[in-house]
């Protein structure tokens, strides 16, 4: 059996635990991403401690909840009109 090329095992190479990005701390970097203003620090941290599955997933529902709110303003200026 070969061994795989790359193996996440959740600790750096001196055995100390990898920190996970904090809920708020994903948050602020999808709105951020969504406007075009991350930080270099900010995205260097997030590939290094973020879930790509995380990431996914809230820049997903989040393009939902943009459309969604762009289609019902649309809708209450439309009415108004």
């Amino acid at each position: 059996m070969k061994p795989l090329a790359h193996v996440n095992t959740d600790v750096l190479e001196d055995n100390k635990p990898v920190q996970t990005l904090s809920f708020l701390q994903m948050l602020v970097s999808i709105l951020a991403s969504f406007f075009g203003v991350q930080s270099d620090k900010n995205r260097k941290r997030d590939f290094e401690q973020g879930r790509p599955i995380h990431f996914i997933v809230a820049g997903v529902f989040m393009t939902v909840v943009w459309y969604v709110s762009i289609y019902l303003v649309v809708k209450v200026v439309l009415h108004f009109v």
